[in-house]
């Protein structure tokens, strides 16, 4: 039975030097584009990690122009089993102070103009989103975090909204009312595609501010953000051997790993040869039957 490989999707301060062993450095091709940045792999412990900083060396990709199916692409064929998200998040609740760290389990998707499936043209799917998060991967996750010394938010709605701007205060008083959490912008269209990728998703969301609800205050500020994220950074990287620790030692497959057995609406029969091309990574467990 195959073993755990986490893929993580984040920043690069997550894997600084000497935070992996027999870490590497590879560029992985995808047939949806050029990902993110090249692929740091290696190992925390007896576990194997593959990292993509979301936003690209040097943070040069905003949320919108992030290329998010070829960064599930390409973790796909670097063979990782589960993906946990690391991300920036505003806070839509006075309890969610900066500083927490918050497991959320649904979301609200507000982008727009993001390629959001791999399947169309001649192929399609319709994989369940009811619960969007791999509760397995998030329990693991929040428990590493916990271990890790954060404070941690078990559950929590996402809304994610396209930017690169933040909130009007209008809009994040309607988040609240609608019944948002918290609020970024990265986490759609990626949960959606991990799962038509059948890979386990979670996300680990770092509250570095209340968004703009609070009249009383300032609206968001780019610094403001960056210094939290400056303090939570090492808390994450310990997140990560925490959780490399805490895995266990023999991995059971999860339902989300045969998604796409009941998703698929267009007859094998019908499959496009050139569209199975780009899908090659994504279905290879249906094309190998």
């Amino acid at each position: 039975m195959p073993g755990w490989h986490i893929g993580i999707i984040g920043g690069s301060g997550l894997y600084e030097p000497g935070a992996l062993e027999d870490s590497q450095v590879i560029s992985v091709g995808s047939a949806f584009g050029t990902p993110s940045s090249p692929v740091t792999t290696g190992r925390i412990g007896d576990v194997k990690f593959s990292f993509i900083a979301r936003h690209g060396e040097g943070h040069r990709l905003s949320p919108g122009e992030v290329n998010y199916r070829a960064n599930i692409d390409a973790l796909k064929r670097c063979g990782v089993t589960d993906v946990l998200a690391i991300s920036a998040i505003g806070s839509l609740r006075e309890e969610l102070a900066p500083g927490t760290f918050v497991a959320c389990d649904q979301f609200i998707d507000r982008t727009v103009g993001r390629e959001r499936s791999f399947f169309g043209e001649g192929l399609v799917a319709h994989v369940s989103l009811a619960d969007p998060v791999c509760a397995r991967l998030s329990d693991l996750a929040a428990r590493a975090a916990e271990a890790a010394g954060a404070p941690v938010h078990r559950g929590g709605t996402y809304v994610a909204i396209e930017g690169p701007q933040f909130s009007t205060r209008a809009e994040s008083r309607m988040f609240r009312d609608w019944g948002g959490d918290v609020i970024g912008m990265t986490a759609m269209p990626e949960a959606r595609l991990a799962r038509e990728a059948e890979l386990p998703y979670a996300i680990l969301g770092m509250v570095t501010d209340y968004d703009a609800w609070r009249d009383e205050e300032a609206g968001v500020e780019v610094d403001e953000i960056l210094a939290v994220m400056k303090q939570n950074a090492a808390l994450a990287r310990q997140t990560l051997i925490a959780l490399a620790t805490a895995l266990p030692p023999e991995r059971v497959p999860v339902a989300i790993e045969t998604a796409l057995d009941s998703a698929i609406v267009t007859p094998r029969d019908h499959w496009l040869a050139a569209r199975l091309v780009r899908l090659d990574a994504i279905m290879a467990r249906m094309l190998a039957q």
